[in-house]
């Protein structure tokens, strides 16, 4: 299948911005079962746009807006062509998570994080899975995945951004990014590598993953996990809606939790106040039905990926951050700021954003950073 992509947020504020600095990922990847054929980013007021591979070898494009503006809209436009995901064809045995070299080359996917830290309950209930399943890492990670999707029901704006595991699983309740969370953690508590993974997927329905007669859907970024198979490789799983990953899905990339794939972070320096307001949406295309030509555009602001070398930069830890209902923005409750479409007096400050539509996270230069609205990653 062929989509085109448009991501979109507009930053407003109550006054002037003196200075903004952010890093979007936004660019689909190219893999065994996906291959991006164009990608843009554009930015207004007009910056000058870097990009670089992180350390989990997603796309990141850096810019920053050192003019005065009241205004900022960073739109990111990509043409991308799926296929259908292989399924293992072997069962291997949970004893070969124990191999060394296994070990090894997944040691960061079974190491906990803020995100994934897991305890008792996790664990025993993943242990329930084993004992289904029995000795076999594929029918085991499938019982964790279908687990998942019968213990948590898909509500959205039902929990904040950096809700422990636990929490959710006694909760009952989450979006995608709970979901996926929940489920990596039961895969590491059994020694089975797992990686939260960011991306679209061409819905009208996040809670049931159906396809839709319409060619384009208005969408959130969504959220899954991959579960790694030893002897063979990456299975994916989307727990939200009980599938297998397919051609629906499109996969922006990877990381050991939601902090390593944000869609848009960074800081600006400016009034107490903000708005933002994502949009995403996804076109299905077909047969000569491409917006853009199938070889990257190059020019200001935009790199293709093919010309991008990997350089490995160490994932910044994010502070608190809340989750808004409608877009499933972040911004911080303790920070001073408001929620999107809030608004209150103005006053220089630096502020930081975290979004799941688009990545921001800002570090303040001359005053301390305060967090706020944001546009963010997944549903």
């Amino acid at each position: 299948m062929k989509f085109e992509l448009r991501y979109r947020t507009v930053f407003t504020y109550d006054d002037l911005a003196i200075e903004s600095q952010n890093e979007l990922r936004a660019c689909p990847t190219s893999d065994e079962t996906q291959r991006l054929l164009d990608y843009r980013v554009t930015v207004e007021p007009k910056a000058r746009v870097y990009s670089f591979v992180d350390a989990w070898g997603t796309r990141v494009d850096s810019f920053g807006v050192r003019r005065p503006h009241k205004r900022m809209e960073v739109t990111a436009e990509a043409s991308v062509e799926t296929h259908p995901r292989p399924l293992p064809g072997a069962a291997p045995r949970m004893a070969s998570l124990l191999e060394a070299s296994f070990v090894d080359n997944h040691i960061f996917f079974l190491q906990r994080d803020r995100n994934t830290d897991y305890g008792r309950g996790v664990e025993q209930a993943a242990a329930r899975q084993v004992d289904i399943a029995g000795d076999d890492v594929v029918s085991t990670v499938l019982a964790v995945h279908r687990f998942v999707r019968t213990a948590l029901e898909y509500v959205p704006g039902a929990t904040e951004v950096g809700i422990e595991v636990e929490d959710v699983l006694a909760g009952g309740v989450g979006v995608c990014q709970d979901h996926a969370h929940l489920a990596v953690a039961m895969c590491r508590s059994l020694g089975i590598p797992a990686r939260y993974v960011s991306g679209y997927l061409f819905t009208d329905d996040d809670s049931t993953g159906g396809g839709t007669d319409a060619d384009t859907v208005v969408v959130q970024t969504h959220a899954w996990f991959e579960a790694a198979v030893p002897g063979w490789g990456w299975l994916s799983l989307d727990p939200t809606n009980g599938r297998v990953v397919g051609e629906r899905h499109v996969k922006i990339g990877h990381g050991r939790s939601y902090d390593d794939v944000q869609p848009l972070r960074g800081v600006f320096l400016g009034p107490d106040s903000s708005e933002v307001h994502p949009l995403v949406e996804i076109r299905r295309l077909g047969g000569e039905d491409i917006w853009r030509a199938t070889h990257a555009h190059v020019g200001p602001g935009s790199v293709p990926t093919s010309m991008l070398g990997a350089v490995p930069r160490p994932p910044r830890p994010l502070g608190t951050i809340r989750q808004q209902q409608l877009q499933q923005q972040q911004w911080s409750p303790g920070g001073g700021g408001s929620a999107p479409g809030a608004r209150g007096q103005s006053r220089p400050v630096a502020r930081s954003w975290a979004s799941a539509a688009a990545p921001v996270m800002a570090r303040s230069r001359p005053t301390r950073p305060k967090r706020a609205p944001q546009p963010r990653d997944h549903s």
